[in-house]
């Protein structure tokens, strides 16, 4: 059930989530979205450019973060707003257990006709990898 503007006041949190990134998960992402970007999937050319190592595509992390948010309103349509910054990559290695995404929300705004302002907090490997993410949501 999604929450109602009544039932909600600055500082509620959201339910915390968390998502798990591999390598397979980046082959297929880079399938559905196009993003081919030799980063993405191999070990040597991320490191050659300076990376820690093979990294999550940014659409991707952000895509995972929203859905915090989408979960708690109980609706994606309920999202009228989103953004994000990155601060970190998401490194994911070449293992079967891959990057561990978690996300974090809380209402920081009471906006008007039922619209309130969620503030993520979105780390992986105990390091931000976004910063300043921002979802507007229309509830009730």
């Amino acid at each position: 059930m999604s929450p109602r503007p009544t039932d909600v006041e600055v500082g509620t949190e959201l339910p915390e989530q968390t998502s798990r990134v591999t390598r397979a998960d980046l082959v297929r992402y880079a399938g559905a979205s196009g993003d081919l970007n030799v980063i993405h999937w191999n070990e040597r050319v991320a490191r050659a450019v300076g990376l820690p190592g093979v990294i999550a595509h940014g659409m991707l992390t952000a895509g995972l973060a929203v859905r915090a948010v989408t979960a708690w309103a109980g609706d994606p349509g309920a999202v009228v707003d989103y953004s994000v910054r990155f601060s970190r990559p998401v490194v994911v290695p070449d293992d079967d257990l891959g990057a561990e995404l978690t996300v974090r929300g809380r209402v920081a705004a009471l906006l008007e006709d039922g619209r309130v302002r969620v503030d993520l907090t979105v780390t992986s490997g105990g390091d931000k990898v976004l910063s300043l993410a921002r979802a507007v949501v229309a509830l009730g």
